[in-house]
This record gives C-alpha cells, sequence and structure tokens, in this order.
C-alpha cells in the first residue's frame, strides 16, 4: 500500500541533464512533453542557485517525481550532479518497486557506468523527432499520468531558448550601473532635545520643511546642523540643545544607548536624512518635483534646458549628447530621476530613471498631467522604444547638469556639513560579454524623430 500510494502522489517527469550541454535538448524535449499532457521538471528553469537550488532539485526528485529522464553522453554522466541524481533515482527505483524509474535517453554514443548499463535507452542520436516518437509510447505502456484537458505549455522555455541565442563571449565588458558612491560623509550627528515646553506639531513641522534635513526621534530630533542652525530653524517650536554627539559610524553599526536607539533605526533615520538632504539639492537646482506611489523624482524643467536643446557627455575625445526635455505625440516629456540611498553593501544613491509628461503650450511645457493612468501610458506608448544606450544617455546628461564641471554632488547637511557623491556612476566589470547588434528593426524605433527613442539622432560620438 505503501508503494502504491508513492506512485499514486507523484505525476512529475523529472529530467536529468547537464548544463549546459543539454540545455538545447531539454528545451526542445520539454515543452514536447508538455503539450502532450506531462508535468515535467528541469533545472534548466530554476533561478535561485547556492543550496536552494540543489534543495529544489532534489526535493523534486525525491517526493514529486514519477520517472527520471537521464540525457546520456558522457560529459553529461561525468558530471557530479548527475551522478547524484542517478543515486537518487536508484534509491527511488527500489522504494517504488519500479525498475524502468530511470530512463535513459542516449544523445550521443556513451560508456557503460554503474547502476544504469542494463537499463534500455531511447535512442535520440539518429533522430529527435523518431526518439520523441519512443519516449511517448514507453510512457503510455507504463500509464505515466497526464492530462487531456487545459493542457499548458510553461512560456519560460521558449523564453530562455531566446536567451541562449544571445552568444556570450569569455571577454570582460566594463558597465555602467545606477548607482552613485557615496564618498564624503560628516563625522559626527547630533541629537538635539527641549530645554523647556515646546509645540511639537511646529517641531515635527521644523524637521520635515526645516532649511536643513532633521528627523524626529521621540521627544527631540537627530541633525547634523550646528546649534545656531537649529535655534533659527525651530524658534517657533522652542528652545533645544545639544543632547549628545554621536560618531555617525559607530552609530550606524552599534546604534546608541542615551538616546536609546538601536543600530536598525539609526540606519533607517540617517538614510531618511541623505533623502531629504538629496530633495533639497534638487529644488536648489531648479528642478521639478513630482510625487509618484513611493518617490518624489525630480525632473529636468524650463529652468534648466530648454525643450529640444542637447546636453554633451562622456569623456574627452568620447563625448556624446541627449536631450532631457522635448516634444513627443504632442506632449513634452521631461525626464528625470528618483533616488533610494542604501548603506550596504557600501554607501550609495540608486537612481531610477523618470519620465514625466506635461501639456504642450505654445512651444513650452505647459500644465502637468496630473492622471497617473494618463501618465503611465504615455510612457508605454513614447518610452517603450527608447534604447537602454538612449537611457544610459540621459542619465549621463541628467548628471551633467547637476554636476557641471564638478565630479562630485555636494548634497547640504548644514551649513557646515556636506553629503558628497561621485558625480559618475559606479562601474562595473562582467566576466563575459554579449555580442549584441547595435540596430534595431524599423518597427522598434521611435517615428517621432523629435525623441531621443531615435537613439542614432540623438546620441553620438
Amino acid at each position: 500500500m505503501h508503494q502504491n500510494t508513492l506512485k499514486t502522489d507523484r505525476k512529475t517527469i523529472f529530467i536529468s541533464k547537464a548544463t549546459p550541454e543539454d540545455d538545447e535538448f531539454v528545451l526542445w524535449l520539454a515543452p514536447r512533453l508538455e503539450a502532450a499532457g506531462y508535468e515535467v521538471f528541469a533545472d534548466i528553469l530554476t533561478l535561485e542557485y547556492g543550496e536552494r537550488w540543489r534543495k529544489k532539485v532534489t526535493e523534486t526528485l525525491q517526493n514529486k517525481s514519477i520517472k527520471m529522464l537521464l540525457c546520456c553522453r558522457d560529459s553529461t554522466l561525468a558530471k557530479n550532479g548527475v551522478q547524484e541524481e542517478i543515486g537518487i533515482a536508484e534509491d527511488l527505483a527500489k522504494d517504488l518497486d519500479d525498475k524502468r524509474f530511470i530512463i535513459p535517453l542516449r544523445l550521443e554514443k556513451f560508456k557503460k557506468i554503474f547502476g544504469i548499463g542494463e537499463l534500455q535507452y531511447v535512442d535520440f542520436l539518429g533522430s529527435w523527432a523518431n526518439g520523441l516518437n519512443d519516449l511517448m509510447n514507453s510512457l503510455d505502456r507504463q500509464n505515466i499520468p497526464r492530462s487531456v484537458n487545459g493542457i499548458t505549455i510553461n512560456p519560460n522555455w521558449e523564453q530562455y531558448k531566446k536567451r541562449l541565442a544571445i552568444k556570450v563571449e569569455e571577454t570582460p565588458e566594463v558597465l555602467t550601473s545606477n548607482w552613485l558612491r557615496i564618498i564624503e560623509v560628516p563625522e559626527n550627528i547630533r541629537y538635539y532635545y527641549p530645554s523647556g515646553a515646546i509645540n511639537h506639531s511646529l517641531m515635527s513641522a521644523a524637521c520635515k520643511n526645516g532649511e536643513y534635513p532633521a528627523e524626529v526621534y521621540h521627544r527631540g530630533f537627530f541633525s547634523f546642523a550646528s546649534p545656531e542652525e537649529i535655534a533659527n530653524t525651530f524658534s517657533n517650536a522652542g528652545k533645544f540643545v545639544v543632547h549628545s554627539e554621536h560618531n555617525l559610524i559607530k552609530l550606524l553599526d552599534d546604534g546608541a544607548v542615551s538616546p536609546n536607539i538601536k543600530a536598525r533605526e539609526a540606519n533607517n533615520l540617517v538614510l531618511s536624512l541623505f533623502r531629504k538632504s538629496w530633495e533639497k539639492f534638487c529644488l536648489d537646482k531648479g528642478l521639478l518635483g513630482y510625487m509618484y506611489s513611493k518617490q518624489m523624482g525630480f525632473h529636468i524643467s524650463a529652468n534648466q534646458l530648454a525643450i529640444g536643446k542637447r546636453i554633451s557627455w562622456g569623456q574627452p575625445g568620447k563625448r556624446r549628447n541627449s536631450m532631457l526635455r522635448n516634444i513627443s505625440q504632442g506632449k513634452v516629456w521631461q525626464y528625470g530621476v528618483s533616488v533610494t540611498p542604501f548603506l550596504w553593501p557600501y554607501p550609495h544613491f540608486k537612481l531610477k530613471s523618470r519620465v514625466l509628461f506635461s501639456e504642450l503650450s505654445g512651444n513650452e511645457s505647459g500644465n502637468l498631467i496630473n492622471d497617473t493612468d494618463a501618465q503611465h501610458r504615455l510612457r508605454k506608448s513614447i518610452c517603450s522604444s527608447w534604447r537602454n544606450k538612449a537611457w544610459h544617455g540621459r542619465l549621463m546628461a541628467f548628471l551633467e547638469v547637476l554636476a557641471g564641471e564638478s565630479k562630485v554632488l555636494a548634497l547640504p547637511l548644514s551649513n557646515s556639513s556636506l553629503l558628497c557623491l561621485d558625480a559618475a556612476p559606479v562601474l562595473v566589470t562582467s566576466p563575459v560579454t554579449t555580442v549584441l547588434p547595435d540596430v534595431m528593426d524599423g518597427d522598434a524605433e521611435e517615428n517621432d524623430l523629435s525623441t531621443l527613442g531615435n537613439y542614432m539622432i540623438e546620441a553620438h560620438e
């Protein structure tokens, strides 16, 4: 009864294969088995590597599989992972009383190995189609369960096949990230506490809207500002004095005893101060702020650039140029970014590209389109054809506008303290590179040549 129960609960056909040797074959075989109604598992679609990935493979084989299809060629059978799966399958064959639990699939001539040497293989060497027909007949004779209604083919097989069609070369490639490294922070931060009666509402308002960032904590607040600056900003709320001064790094690592604050709380508080500093910096530059669902985005406005003006960016001798404001489909689009500060794996700001649309009024931007659904539709229709190079160009041009001739972005935390970011994004080196064409089909290009969707006319050497 135990054996029958084991068989009844099992429906998955497990494909044991090597990567990447057998990927092409498995991507051909698996969807055809699914089209016949069988439930298929192959680790080619498993995206979690390491222990979780291996655990999922093992659990699927041990607890869900009714058959194991074993890709057979010498290179595959020599893999440690495949040998482990054969060992598990041999034990399952005994537990399930199924001598044909392992079905070898001959892809090439292979040397017999212990455990499967006497098993009858299905021959795919001469013809994959003939091999599939023989395999289907074998599964049918063994009454392997399959669906006849509601058949679903996992679309990821085809998507993965397209990924494999991109040639990968063993050549390092330098890539530009969307991270700006934090290169300088103040050494100390102060905690201010009321010395008498205060108005808490006015204190909170001053922390939120004051000239320099501050964060409420218990009955006081943290700030990088000096006592003189605090006295001016918080004069309506009451009088505040320095309760304690903290080394910033130590506060982030260990928290503090007085005031009692845990390291995690301190991290969140300081990150909020950094974000507020960025917002003040952008507003001082005259950028247009817009509140998205979770973040404030800041966009290039008429204060910085006229519509259609190009911004030059890049290294000397390799300069390119990009536009940050233009007209498309009768609307004005304005490029911008939102940022999220992080302290791990090292302090940095992560930038996210944004595009904001306004009505066209004469030759300039008019009223902002406040309908979020309309904004979304415009982004899909206008920005969908913008290629990665165009997005990269706009980001670099945006940073060029903010930094000017400087190599850093100096964000104010007070009159005497700055948060400094490297104005150039962090570069990372990939150990491999892909060979991708630098030309898109005509249908993929934006037809309106005034937009940056047509990369060839907007950014050039």
